[in-house]
């Protein structure tokens, strides 16, 4: 829990408790704090909680004198709507956003009166995934006070048996250790930690709490049967199969490495140091190779080597004289890698049971003076994996997510910090032993259904694999579970009559707490129904049954938001808060950043998402001295229009590019009018005028404005300047808003229809027409649109060189993608609104 500093001696925290309780490795978290304002007016008490970025917040209620006031999950778009309302009036945030990297803060404020409390109640839920052969449940704690009745508890509950728990905590002393209190039984374990008041102090005298940081509980099941185990709750069944003592695969890995320019400092080092761990920790019986790139491609040898020794002491010495230089090309790169894998393969040169992955490390950055061109690969075909790891926050992450995605793997951020070679090391471990590949459960048609995917492309040493579905009867006893891999064997099929283990009545109080079973059952499901990507109609149906079980089973997750209605204070009533779930590629800044829109250069149109870590662009092609409607907004009464304006002459290849060179801005409440052009600066009010000369360094300290609009949207208007004598160019405008969340629900334009957000997936990535721009299919507002991977400028902190951002370009003047037409748009004067 967490209180204003200005005001922490006025509040005092009365308690902070934490239940934590795992059934069948579903994990159910109740943090429940309380505070008392001891002031004798009425101030802001503020509650943050740190949770795993894999739960999903299912419930969060406020007690102030009585009153419950309880979050309801709606469907994103309708809660957007209660959002929009409340925003325009500047009263809301957003709830959730990104704390390090495992971990999303949840925030809430609420005004409590004088010497009143307030209990906040926070729900959520969480499948602990299985890692290096254990289970972790991480609490992260900060109550920044010492507090009276302070309370750390967890349950867990294991049909199967419980082979080991351990429990300790980053800011445990050798006092805190022993009040750290556990029992275990064969199949249940407790787990407790309640410091007193002079316990947490940090010193005898001091007021400083020593509680500030991770309470981390980690266990295994016991594992006695080769299929696992399935557990049965309410005529729903969940099979967990991670089947002891199986021996190793041989892979074959190619690690892909970037040493483009981006790279060099701290990444280039750390990366050279990661990779001298990984290849003396690669087994002797594997075969690798490494392929560096910049723009060219080289390869330490022609073929995949096997790990002796001497080959590794070998291509030690060659990481050690990795440099970085020059531009990036992944598509070469990877395209490399899977021919030395094919061609491996078709000479026999590799071990016939072997499994073949591909390791991609990048930043994903443009350099200066030079393109950045992205993967046109789609499918590397076979029983290959590829997995990508993007190294920094300006990574292209949600194109690497994609193309991971659809080749078996899965996409992993390696932030910039001291640890990013341990960081390299641990995803290299999670991978390095393979057990199984191409895992096949099957289960009788006639006795199940509702299963979650059940093929899976490998199983690691010390990982898991889950499958959960709904029995057609429930009087079954036991039914035949087959399980088809390859492994060290010829063709692995396991088939086993497995007996069903169902909940006993001694256990009926798991069951209640957490309607084990269903809802253990839909929170597999979600995993992959809200990520899916595919044809659109396999995609639609996979949202709309992702969203139903989010909604019946109160989830929050991409597709839904759980609003909260704030208690009316003495200045009225306040607006609602939105708590919204993070996506993977969602790892730096809040889930509340707003959508940036901006027109500049060519093509004219951008609209960020940061939520997404994505983009996308559009061009309108007019004639020059057309005037198009950018933003109207009824509401607030305002209105901006830009017109365009061509080359000085048609250059020799016959392009004619277009830009803005004049933009109209009305605030028709304010009685205000702008005009901007490459030249001058006009604002009209109350019948005055006022003009600026870009020249004028007096009045303008730069080239570009800043037009802030009373109690409405900001503007950012660059001018970007050519040489006089350039043959073909003039100068243009670019324009860039902040705060957009100021706009009303009704705004609209080119630019505007976008200031709320879009909803769109993408799939089917396949080479484009040209090399470095690969195609791909865009579904969105009900369309289904050819796309085209590319970059875009972003000037408004570089005026000179810009900032190149990755996006997705829509093609025939932003068709399928903005509402109507183009011609739509097109208004008959700088300051027309038809």
């Amino acid at each position: 829990m967490y209180v204003d500093a200005h005001s922490v001696q006025m509040v005092e925290v009365l308690s902070v408790k934490l239940h934590c309780t795992v059934a069948s490795r579903f994990a159910h978290t109740v943090m429940t704090s309380t505070a008392l304002n001891k002031a004798n007016s009425s101030q802001e008490i503020f509650f943050e909680v740190d949770l795993p970025k894999t739960a999903f917040i299912t419930n969060f209620s406020m007690e102030i004198e009585g009153q419950i006031y309880v979050g309801v999950v709606n469907e994103k778009e309708q809660a957007k709507k209660q959002y929009e309302k409340a925003v325009s009036s500047g009263r809301t945030a957003g709830l959730v956003k990104a704390s390090g990297r495992k971990m999303e803060k949840f925030s809430v404020s609420v005004n409590i009166a004088a010497k009143s409390n307030v209990t906040f109640i926070l729900t959520y839920e969480e499948l602990l995934q299985r890692k290096f052969g254990k289970y972790e449940i991480l609490t992260r704690i900060n109550p920044k006070q010492l507090v009276q009745n302070f309370q750390i508890v967890a349950d867990i509950y294991e049909p199967q048996g419980i082979a080991f728990v351990d429990a300790h905590a980053t800011f445990l002393t050798n006092e805190l250790l022993p009040l750290v209190e556990k029992t275990v039984t064969d199949n249940k374990a407790h787990i407790s930690f309640s410091p007193t008041l002079d316990q947490q102090r940090k010193c005898p005298e001091c007021d400083g709490s020593l509680i500030n940081g991770d309470f981390i509980i980690k266990y295994d099941v016991k594992r006695a049967s080769s299929l696992g185990d399935i557990q049965i709750v309410n005529g729903y069944f969940v099979h967990f199969f991670a089947p002891p003592d199986l021996p190793r695969i041989r892979k074959n890995v190619v690690f892909v490495i970037d040493r483009s320019g981006s790279m060099a400092g701290p990444k280039m080092i750390q990366t050279r140091v990661a990779m001298e761990s990984i290849l003396s920790d690669v087994h002797p019986d594997d075969y690798f190779g490494i392929i560096l790139f910049d723009r060219s491609i080289e390869p330490w040898k022609q073929s995949l080597t096997k790990a002796t020794e001497e080959n590794v002491d070998e291509a030690i010495k060659f990481v050690r004289q990795i440099y970085p230089r020059g531009t990036t090309n992944i598509n070469d790169s990877v395209m490399k890698a899977i021919h030395m894998l094919q061609d491996d393969r078709r000479n026999k040169k590799l071990p016939e049971r072997s499994v073949d992955m591909i390791i991609l490390l990048t930043d994903g950055m443009p350099n200066e003076g030079g393109c950045t061109e992205i993967s046109k690969y789609i499918s590397i075909g076979g029983n290959m994996t590829l997995f990508c790891l993007g190294f920094g926050d300006d990574v292209d992450y949600s194109f690497l997510d994609v193309m991971a995605k659809q080749n078996n793997g899965v996409a992993r951020r390696i932030y910039e910090a001291s640890d990013a070679t341990l960081q390299l090391q641990g995803f290299y471990d999670e991978v390095a032993s393979p057990l199984l590949s191409a895992v096949d459960l099957r289960y009788p048609d006639n006795a199940v259904d509702s299963l979650t995917p059940h093929h899976f492309s490998q199983l690691f040493n010390g990982s898991e694999i889950v499958v959960a579905g709904r029995l057609s009867e429930n009087d079954m006893d036991n039914f035949l579970v087959e399980v088809f891999a390859n492994g060290v064997g010829e063709g692995q099929v396991i088939q086993c009559q497995l007996w069903l283990e169902w909940i006993s009545k001694t256990t009926l109080l798991w069951v209640y707490i957490l309607n084990l079973g269903a809802r253990l059952s839909e929170f597999f499901v979600l995993f992959p129904l809200t990520s899916k990507s595919g044809p659109a109609e396999e995609k639609s149906n996979a949202t709309a049954k992702a969203l139903e079980m989010s909604l019946k089973y109160s989830f929050v997750t991409p597709l839904t938001s759980m609003v909260v209605t704030k208690p009316e204070t003495e200045e009225g009533p306040s607006g609602p808060l939105i708590a919204d779930k993070l996506t993977e590629g969602r790892t730096a800044g809040e889930a509340g950043r707003r959508t940036q829109l901006s027109l500049d250069g060519d093509p004219h149109f951008m609209i960020e998402l940061p939520e997404r870590e994505d983009a996308l662009c559009f061009n309108i092609n007019e004639s020059p001295g057309t005037i198009f409607n950018l933003v109207k907004d009824p509401s607030i009464g305002l209105l901006v229009n830009g017109q365009t304006i061509g080359d000085k002459m048609v250059a020799p290849d016959g392009k004619v590019n277009t830009y803005f060179g004049r933009l109209g801005v009305v605030h028709h409440s304010l009685g205000v009018r702008l005009e901007v052009t490459t030249e001058y600066i006009n604002l009209f009010q109350d019948g005055q005028k006022v003009k600026l000369l870009w020249s004028d360094q007096a009045s303008l300290k730069g080239p570009s404005v800043k037009v802030t609009l009373r109690d409405s949207v900001k503007f950012v208007i660059l001018l970007h300047k050519v040489w006089k004598m350039h043959p073909y160019h003039q100068d243009y405008l670019g324009f860039y808003t902040l705060d957009s969340h100021l706009l009303s629900p009704s705004v609209h334009g080119l630019l505007g229809q976008f200031y709320h957000g879009i909803e769109f997936e993408v799939g089917d990535l396949r080479p484009g027409e040209v090399p470095e721009k690969p195609d791909a299919t865009m579904y969105v507002k009900g369309h289904q649109l050819n796309v085209t991977r590319g970059w875009q400028r972003d000037f408004r902190k570089d005026l000179k060189r810009g900032k190149n951002v990755p996006c997705w370009f829509i093609h025939s003047n932003g068709t399928g993608l903005i509402d109507g037409s183009a011609e739509d748009y097109i208004v008959s004067g700088l300051f027309k609104t038809v």
